[in-house]
């Protein structure tokens, strides 16, 4: 999906949804926000799910819209089959190896043989603010917030390493998005398809994010705190498009 859109120039919009903070009822009062203009697709998972939901979640998006749900995962125990896909997230900008190739491998019997479609990740966690629970749960430090050389040379390591997707995120409840200059410095320096999360609270800053180069916009948190922005968000990526 990402590949094809990005062959066509076209961005694309992600909702996060963590299955610890949504319920069915408000999984649904978020959809009807939208009526039939949806995101481009959904991301369900997070670094600590504790509750049950997950493929609760994952059953009932795929029950009552026709986009693509990909899983987000914080290690190997977040799967359901139920999904579309998975992000294999490979946390480049840490040196924890448990988040690097550890779950991976405990993972890698049970994805093989799954119907899920595999997107190996290169992700990237970018300091956007205070500790966030990605960065504590992954035990690992995350890229300055104004290093764009280190991000771009992290990137392209990703690259090379034959990872097909690049993952900037600030992290669940970060204080202000990836900035466009990094953004604009990973761009500039790798072909992949690239994602950017965290901090996204408006229009404006979906459109700058895009503007620097960004292929898919992943906003959770916001939509949290007011899902009547998830419209607004939908129309301005549709708007881009055309």
């Amino acid at each position: 999906m990402l590949l094809a859109k990005r062959a066509r120039g076209e961005k694309a919009l992600a909702v996060l949804l963590d299955p610890d903070k949504t319920d069915e009822g408000q999984c649904l009062r978020l959809l009807a926000t939208c009526g039939p203009q949806l995101p481009t697709c959904f991301l369900v998972g997070g670094s600590l799910i504790t509750g049950q939901g997950l493929t609760r979640l994952v059953s009932l998006l795929k029950a009552q819209t026709n986009v693509p749900v990909i899983l987000f995962p914080g290690n190997y125990l977040h799967l359901s089959m139920e999904a579309d896909a998975l992000l294999f997230l490979s946390l480049i900008s840490g040196r924890n190896p448990e988040f690097l190739i550890g779950q991976h491998v405990v993972a890698a019997p049970l994805l093989k043989s799954s119907p899920l479609e595999i997107i190996p990740t290169a992700y990237m966690l970018v300091n956007c603010g205070p500790q966030t629970t990605v960065s504590y749960m992954s035990n690992t430090t995350p890229l300055p917030y104004q290093k764009n050389d280190v991000a771009a040379a992290t990137a392209m390591a990703g690259e090379l390493l034959g990872l097909k997707v690049v993952y900037l995120d600030g992290g669940s409840g970060a204080q202000m998005p990836v900035s466009a200059s990094m953004v604009r410095a990973v761009r500039q320096a790798v072909e992949l398809p690239m994602m950017v999360g965290g901090g996204i609270r408006s229009a404006e800053t979906l459109r700058e994010l895009f503007a620097a180069g960004a292929d898919l916009a992943v906003v959770g948190t916001a939509l949290e705190q007011d899902p009547d922005l998830l419209p607004n968000l939908v129309a301005n990526t549709i708007a881009w498009n055309n």
